[in-house]
């Protein structure tokens, strides 16, 4: 059974962390939900790395500096947010709470920062949108049916979403060994309530693995960012850059934005951290478009090492996830504050008043 547990009434006093999440929420999860949600791909060396990677770069603490009126406040595609710090995209959320992805746009709001919605929700991206107060960005996986796909945007649109990020980086499911191993799949009840009725793509022919199929046949390529760069004015930011030269290629094509990201090592293990692979794409960019990052952001500390290797923002994944398994939007905001807090602190004794003061000369040689 994956039939997730109410929320926690109060949010207990030991819980000082992001990490102090994760064993609350295994508790109250079924060995199948979290395998799906802690596990990764293959040997699960990448999702390892990416939170381990952090401590290559140390920082450099700097005293006696000028920290009056500063803040950690910025502006990105034209939103302010409290801090940079984002909800990354993370589907079916009611497999972790009854309310779901609304239980975490109510923390979201509450705490001033933006979610990115999935593609695969659990709750219809209107009704979410219905209870946001704060910036909502919509995720897109491009469909095999590219007409739905058009009609996810609109819908979007419509519904007030300030940007579209769009994955790129799976076209295919990894290898999730653990998660197989356990035997995960989704209760009736829950599922990805956005996708529906949209036409399932031709059967794969018999005998037949990946290639020559049509999940790979019909998988989205350069030529359909064009497309949908023409099908909306909202910005687009891709999710799942790794390389240096893909990321000159987002310029070129016109996108508003990039996300280093490795899929939170969900999908091919053995692609470094997010961190590591972050310095040569945000030098690639040159500062012509916003770069982002997620992937083993664990402590405010962390967020400041990412802004100082070059990115604009990062975003969060599996804590705040843990944290709504364990108390809902109580617990989900409470892991935002709390990396809010930890990340003043890094700035003040780093010497740093403002993101606009945070650089690679805080990180030690």
């Amino acid at each position: 059974m994956v039939t997730p547990l109410p929320p926690l009434a109060v949010i207990p006093p030991d819980i000082a962390c992001l990490t102090d999440y994760e064993p609350v929420a295994r508790d109250r999860m079924s060995p199948a939900c979290w395998a799906y949600f802690a596990g990764g791909a293959g040997d699960e060396w990448t999702l390892r790395e990416n939170v381990a990677a952090f401590t290559r770069y140390p920082l450099r603490p700097r005293v006696l500096r000028d920290l009056g009126g500063g803040g950690t406040a910025i502006s990105l595609f034209g939103t302010r947010l409290a801090a940079p710090i984002l909800l990354a995209p993370v589907a079916f959320q009611k497999l972790l709470n009854p309310d779901g992805e609304l239980a975490t746009v109510v923390a979201a709001g509450a705490m001033d920062t933006a979610m990115v919605v999935s593609t695969q929700a659990s709750v219809r991206l209107e009704d979410i949108a219905a209870h946001a107060q704060a910036p909502l960005w919509f995720q897109l996986y491009i469909q095999p049916d590219r007409d739905f796909t058009a009609d996810l945007v609109r819908r979007a649109e419509a519904a007030g979403y300030k940007a579209l990020v769009v994955t790129v980086d799976a076209p295919v499911n990894g290898a999730r060994n653990r998660e197989q191993r356990a035997g995960f799949a989704l209760p009736p009840g829950i599922g990805p309530v956005n996708l529906a009725g949209m036409r399932p793509p031709p059967p794969s022919p018999r005998g037949s693995l990946l290639f020559g199929t049509p999940l790979l046949d019909l998988a989205p390529t350069w030529a359909d960012l064009e497309w949908l760069r023409g099908l909306t004015r909202l910005p687009i930011i891709l999710k799942g850059i790794t390389d240096p030269a893909d990321a000159g290629r987002c310029v070129a094509a016109g996108m508003d934005g990039l996300i280093v990201s490795n899929h939170g090592g969900r999908t091919l293990d053995g692609v470094p951290a997010g961190i590591d692979l972050l310095p040569p794409i945000a030098d690639a960019v040159g500062g012509v478009i916003p770069v982002l990052m997620d992937g083993g952001i664990r402590r405010g500390a962390d967020v400041v090492r990412a802004l100082a290797l070059g990115a604009r923002a990062v975003l969060i994944g599996r804590p705040y996830i843990y944290a709504l398994a364990a108390a809902g939007a109580p617990g989900v905001a409470h892991v935002l504050r709390i990396l809010r807090a930890e990340l003043e602190l890094a700035m003040a004794l780093t010497g740093c008043r403002d993101i606009a003061a945070i650089d690679r000369s805080i990180l030690m040689p």
